[in-house]
């Protein structure tokens, strides 16, 4: 049941793409498109914080991710999801534009691009108002996911969630180093 919903879910966000968008979308996916964004948000912390305070929060932003996108990849191993593009019971159903071989549960752009961007979210805060602007980013490469026909809604909901709690919990260890500043 919950599966068809999924399956369901899926068809539906994944139609509402047409050929002239797919090149767009495929570089929203991309990991490497977002380089500039990463640059900036590294340079926001050098703006904001005093140096051994932004080293000391962009390492915690870079364990935060590897520690995200290692337990990703386990669960990964564990559950052994196929994606939706190789599915050959939906594949059919949907516009398929990448056909990556790993696994689908969960979304490995879901967890680390909301971990990533709530974490920033959390430090930053207090010093720049429009910070949750940031928050377009991983929406868009979520979005992504389901357009290129990698990943069922239920992986990005799940990655999601597991981005956002695994960024709280960094976050509360990051505030034990770096007591809050008024």
């Amino acid at each position: 049941m919950l599966q068809e919903y999924d399956i369901d879910i899926l068809i539906f966000f994944n139609q509402l793409g047409f050929e002239a968008f797919d090149s767009f979308w495929i570089v929203v996916t991309n990991i490497l498109t977002w380089i500039p964004l990463f640059l900036f948000m590294i340079w926001l912390l050098f703006k904001t914080f005093p140096k051994p305070q932004a080293v000391t929060t962009l390492l915690f932003g870079v364990g935060l991710v590897l520690f995200t996108l290692l337990f990703t990849e386990l669960v990964k191993e564990i559950v052994q999801r196929v994606r939706p593009s190789n599915d050959v019971e939906v594949n059919h159903l949907i516009r398929v534009l990448k056909r990556p071989s790993n696994y689908s549960f969960f979304s490995g752009h879901a967890s680390n691009s909301f971990a990533l961007t709530t974490f920033l979210f959390l430090v930053l805060r207090k010093h720049y108002k429009g910070i949750a602007l940031l928050f377009i980013w991983p929406l868009l490469f979520i979005f992504s996911r389901l357009y290129v026909g990698v990943h069922y809604p239920s992986d990005i909901l799940v990655g999601t969630a597991v981005g956002i709690l695994f960024a709280f919990v960094f976050y509360k260890f990051y505030r034990r180093r770096i007591p809050a500043t008024k």
